[in-house]
């Protein structure tokens, strides 16, 4: 932990010595999410709900899918641009370092402009909140927090599977992105307004729904089942499964010669 805060300090350092540019970049940020969240309101404002969900309870889960991939897009960077790593040869440079691979790759960059959609996503979080739609306890309020968590380990794996991929293609697939940033703009509603099919993509080979759509019934009170509150879990097992995609890929690594 403490090479990896040392990282840290050097990548906040490098960030801040482009002040205006960051901040700049920041709100951009800020605002192009923000645009998600207006399309949000104004739909609410012509319907009253969507499948049985209110406006206020929606944004319980558009919180949530937007702070994990604001704090995973964040962290997980090195990860989303694997493919210009590969390309250029950078990846001989990390493997003849003293240092687990992935580890390396973790940290290698952290792009902090993720910061404008994370306070956008803690702003709808504290409405959200504030509404009363959940009535909190104890329980949920760890059920809440572990679908947060849930939601960044999903995004994390989804990134490593992407930077797997490279190891074989040495380009990048773009088709990830339907379930990275697709994700977060499906993640606006609850999973069952796209249909059985889709919710089951989303819950057994994506399990988005595990972090936004299942919990959410629960802290809501529509499902009593505790069961519902546990599949955030499940991004753990997802996880562990990407980092070992992971490892294959570093096993039939070949050099570009770059």
């Amino acid at each position: 932990m403490k090479l990896y805060f040392k990282f840290l300090s050097l990548h906040i350092r490098s960030a801040m010595e482009y002040k205006v540019s960051f901040i700049l970049t920041t709100i951009g940020q800020f605002f192009i999410s923000f645009t998600s969240f207006l399309g949000l309101y104004y739909l609410f404002a012509r319907f009253d709900s969507v499948q049985g969900f209110t406006f206020e309870e929606v944004l319980i889960s558009y919180s949530v899918v937007l702070m994990a991939y604001s704090i995973a897009e964040c962290f997980s960077y090195g990860f989303k641009t694997f493919s210009n790593t590969i390309a250029s040869g950078g990846f001989d440079l990390i493997m003849i370092r003293p240092c687990n691979e992935i580890f390396l790759v973790f940290v290698s960059t952290i792009e902090f402009t993720s910061l404008g959609k994370f306070v956008q996503a803690l702003l709808v979080m504290i409405y959200s909140i504030s509404t009363g739609v959940v009535e909190w306890n104890l329980d949920k309020i760890i059920v809440y927090i572990g679908m947060i968590i849930g939601g960044v380990f999903l995004f994390m794996g989804l990134y490593i599977i992407y930077a797997a991929l490279c190891f074989f293609t040495v380009e990048g697939l773009e088709f990830i992105n339907i379930f990275t940033d697709g994700g977060r703009e499906f993640g606006k509603y609850p999973m069952n307004i796209y249909g059985s099919i889709m919710l089951k993509i989303f819950t057994y080979i994506v399990p988005l729904a595990c972090v936004q759509y299942y919990p959410l019934l629960y802290l809501l009170g529509k499902e009593n089942n505790i069961g519902l509150a546990l599949t955030p879990l499940y991004t753990i097992v997802f996880l562990i499964l990407s980092y070992g995609l992971w490892i294959i890929g570093v096993r039939n690594y070949k050099s570009t010669g770059s």
